[in-house]
C-alpha cells in the first residue's frame, strides 16, 4: 500500500489540495480555509451591495448617473444581493453561474463585485479555453455596461479601458492561482508514483530473491534425494546383504532424509515470509572448494565419478563463479543418477583468469530402463542451469555428442 503524507495543517489549503481522497471526490468538501475565503467574499460582496444601493438613493450619486426611479436601485440591490447568496455555491456550479449571470454584467452596478468573484472562481476551477471564452463575453458587456452606466466623471473609453483591464488582471490572478495548484497536485503525484514505483521494485526484488533461493534450493534437493534413493535402492536390490550394511545405509538414508528435510523447511519459511524472507537465514553457499565434498558424496552413494581439475589459481576464483559452477556440476551429478543408474561419470573442470572457467559432465547414454524405473524429475533442472549459466553472461549446451554419451558442457567468464 502506498502511504500518503497527510499536511501538517489541512485546514490552511483548499479542499481540492487536502488529500487525494479528497480530491478524487466530485465535490471536495470545504475546509476551514474555504469558509473563511467564502465569508470574506460574501461580506465583500454585501459591503459593496449596501455601498452602491446608498450611492444611488443618495442626492449626488457618485459611482454612476442617478436612476430615474427608486424602484430601479432598489431592484439592482436586490439583484446584488442574489449574486451575494450565490458565492456560497460558486465553488459547485462556477461555470454554470457565470453563464447565467452573465446578462447583469450589461446594466448592475450592485452585483459588479460578486460577479468578479464569480468570474475569477471560473478561472480558478475551469480549463484555460473555458475562462478565455468567458473574459471575452465579460469584455463585450463591458462595452454595454459603459454606455448604460457612464461615470459622471469618466469618458466612455475611459471607462471601457478601466473595465478591461480589472477584468485582465483578474484573469491573470486566477490563471495563477490555477497553475500554482495545477503544479502542487503534479508534484503530489509524482511523489507518489514515485514512492509506488519504489515499493514495486522492491516488491520484485523480493520477488527475484524468493526466486533465486527457491532455485538454489532446488538445486540441494534434488541432489540429496537422488542420493537417497540411490541407497534405498541399493537396499532393494540387496535384501539379504550383511547387517552391518544395511545399518550404514540406513544411516545414509536418514541422515540425507534429514537433510533434505531441512533444506524444504528453509526454503518453505523464505516463499512464506511476508517481508521478502529477510528474517529467514539464508544457508551458506557452497563454491568450487567444496566440489570434492560432492564429488564424495556420490561416490559414497555408488557412482563412478572420474574427476579431472584443471583450474589455474583455484583460490582466486570469484565466488559467484565458483557457486555456478558447483551448481553445473550438482546439476550433471543428479541428472546423471537419475536418467544413467549405474553409468560412469566424468567430471572435468578446467581454466584461469582471463581465460574462463569450462565445466563439463559427461556420462554413458543409459540403454534400455533401468530395474527399478528412473526418478521422477520436474525438468527444471537443466532449464535453471541456462539461466543461471546466461546470467553470468558464460555459454551451456548438453545432449549427445558425436561418441553417442550425454555431455553437459559450460564456459564461464573469469575476468583476468
Amino acid at each position: 500500500m502506498t502511504s500518503i503524507a497527510v499536511p501538517e495543517h489541512p485546514w490552511l489549503l483548499p479542499g481540492e489540495l487536502v488529500v487525494p481522497a479528497e480530491r478524487d471526490r466530485a465535490r471536495p468538501r470545504r475546509t476551514t480555509r474555504d469558509w473563511v475565503v467564502d465569508s470574506l467574499a460574501f461580506l465583500i460582496g454585501l459591503l459593496w451591495v449596501l455601498f452602491v444601493t446608498a450611492d444611488g438613493l443618495s442626492p449626488n450619486p457618485e459611482t454612476a448617473i442617478p436612476l430615474p426611479h427608486d424602484w430601479m436601485v432598489g431592484a439592482d440591490a436586490l439583484i446584488g444581493l442574489v449574486c451575494c447568496g450565490l458565492l456560497w455555491v460558486r465553488r459547485r456550479w462556477p461555470l454554470g453561474l457565470a453563464v447565467a449571470t452573465l446578462p447583469l454584467n450589461l446594466f448592475s452596478m450592485a452585483a459588479a463585485i460578486p460577479l468578479l468573484i464569480l468570474y475569477f472562481t471560473v478561472v480558478v476551477h475551469r480549463r484555460t479555453a473555458v475562462a478565455i471564452a468567458i473574459t471575452g463575453a465579460g469584455l463585450l458587456t463591458n462595452l454595454v455596461f459603459s454606455w448604460a452606466r457612464p461615470d459622471p466623471a469618466m469618458p466612455y473609453w475611459a471607462t471601457v479601458a478601466w473595465g478591461v483591464v480589472i477584468t485582465l488582471a483578474v484573469l491573470a490572478w486566477g490563471m495563477f492561482v490555477r497553475a500554482r495548484r495545477q503544479l502542487i497536485v503534479s508534484l503530489r503525484e509524482r511523489a507518489e508514483r514515485a514512492e509506488a514505483e519504489q515499493q514495486l521494485r522492491v516488491a520484485q526484488a523480493r520477488h527475484l530473491e524468493r526466486t533465486r533461493i527457491a532455485r538454489e534450493m532446488h538445486d540441494v534437493l534434488a541432489h540429496r534425494i537422488s542420493l537417497l534413493s540411490l541407497h534405498a535402492g541399493a537396499l532393494e536390490f540387496r535384501p539379504d546383504a550383511p547387517a552391518d550394511e544395511v545399518a550404514r545405509a540406513a544411516g545414509v538414508i536418514r541422515g540425507s532424509a534429514h537433510a533434505a528435510l531441512q533444506d524444504l523447511r528453509e526454503v518453505i519459511g523464505v516463499l512464506r515470509a511476508e517481508d521478502g524472507g529477510d528474517d529467514v537465514p539464508e544457508p551458506p553457499q557452497p563454491t568450487l572448494a567444496d566440489l570434492p565434498t560432492l564429488i564424495a558424496e556420490s561416490r559414497s552413494a555408488g557412482v563412478r565419478v572420474n574427476v579431472s581439475d584443471s583450474v589455474a589459481e583455484p583460490g582466486e576464483v570469484p565466488a559467484a563463479l565458483g557457486r555456478a559452477a558447483y551448481r553445473i556440476v550438482q546439476e550433471g551429478l543428479t541428472n546423471a543418477r537419475k536418467h544413467a543408474a549405474g553409468a560412469a561419470v566424468t567430471v572435468d573442470v578446467a581454466g584461469g583468469p582471463g581465460a574462463g572457467l569450462t565445466v563439463a559432465i559427461g556420462n554413458r547414454w543409459p540403454v534400455g530402463a533401468p530395474s527399478g524405473g528412473t526418478l521422477p524429475g520436474a525438468g527444471t533442472g537443466l532449464v535453471g542451469i541456462s539461466e543461471r549459466v546466461t546470467l553470468a553472461g558464460g555459454r551451456l549446451a548438453y545432449g549427445r555428442d558425436d561418441a553417442g554419451d550425454f555431455r553437459l558442457a559450460a564456459w564461464l567468464p573469469w575476468p583476468a
